[in-house]
């Protein structure tokens, strides 16, 4: 017998859950109580995925509570249950209307689970996204201040100063917490053995990139979206793009390999052979994002720390 899959569209204060080979969609409220009967109600149905459409972090608990319980969870992007809606012929949009869409896309689909995420885990990925907010706010503000009138250029600097104080603390907090877990001291020393990659770049590693080391090169590229697909059709050959993906560590990982095409040998070559065949830097710059990923991926997979002979 086929297990069901559970389909749960997220909103602020409501839970619309919908069971794959049912049409009645529950409602619960997305507050404690909420999504602890929920969980127990998922773990009873004894369901074989259950698949959350991303909402802009509205989603992170209830993903905890059904992961801390051992639930298989897939997070998805709304853009394809959408694109699957259409391909039903179903142009309405509602709650309840996405909550069963949802379901029969993860029963048609069955997207892959995402790696386990407990409480510490969503806590540290949310000092390290405030981390990066913080960053962007005193970008945003130092261009704010070439052209402020003298009047609030004081005010500013004022401001500068302040967030960069919070981001020293929030800095401190993130290393503290990865000290203090092994697993993530293990990955973050790992990381950081490889020339071009720093503290920003292993704890966002750490935190928004789990899987590192549980997938293939293959996978974990196409996860942070810098697997190059084909747009091919006839005889027309089109050009290959990236797509999707996280953009939190595709970011960090886009400076790291500037730095490493500069101090690392392996990636430095490689980017210059590329350049030689006369690849455009754009091109080339991915495929070498792509090459250090999988490089940090084997290394977290064997337990390996940095050699040249990786690859």
């Amino acid at each position: 017998m086929t297990k069901q899959v559970v389909g749960i569209d997220v909103g602020k204060a409501k839970l619309d859950v919908g069971l794959s080979g049912h049409k009645r969609v529950r409602v619960w409220n997305n507050d404690e109580a909420g999504r602890e009967e929920l969980s127990e109600w998922v773990v009873a149905q004894a369901v074989e995925l259950v698949v959350v459409e991303a909402s802009g972090g509205y989603e992170a608990a209830i993903v905890s509570e059904l992961v801390e319980r051992g639930q298989a969870v897939a997070l998805v992007n709304p853009t394809r249950v959408r694109a699957f809606a259409r391909a039903e012929g179903i142009l309405a949009k509602t709650d309840k209307i996405d909550a069963g869409v949802i379901a029969r896309f993860g029963a048609t689909m069955k997207p892959a689970p995402q790696a386990r995420r407990d409480l510490s885990q969503v806590e540290l990925n949310q000092w390290v996204t405030r981390r990066r907010q913080l960053v962007l706010m005193v970008t945003a503000e130092k261009n704010r201040l070439q052209t402020a009138a003298p009047s609030m250029q004081t005010h500013i600097a004022k401001h500068i100063a302040w967030l960069q104080t919070e981001i020293e603390a929030l800095e401190q907090q993130i290393n503290q917490a990865i000290v203090a877990n092994p697993d993530w001291s293990e990955t973050a020393q790992r990381v950081e053995s490889v020339p071009g990659i720093g503290a920003v770049t292993s704890s966002t590693l750490v935190a928004d990139l789990p899987e590192l080391g549980q997938l293939n090169r293959q996978k974990i590229a196409a996860l942070v979206g810098i697997a190059p697909f084909n747009h091919d059709s006839g005889k027309r050959r089109g050009q290959r793009r990236i797509f999707g993906g996280r953009a939190s560590v595709r970011s960090v990982l886009y400076m790291a390999t500037l730095s490493a095409i500069r101090h690392n040998p392996v990636i430095k070559s490689f980017y210059d052979r590329l350049l030689a065949k006369g690849k455009i830097k754009k091109v080339a710059l991915t495929a070498c994002m792509r090459k250090l990923l999988v490089i940090l991926n084997a290394m977290v997979k064997n337990g390996q720390d940095w050699s040249p002979t990786i690859s």
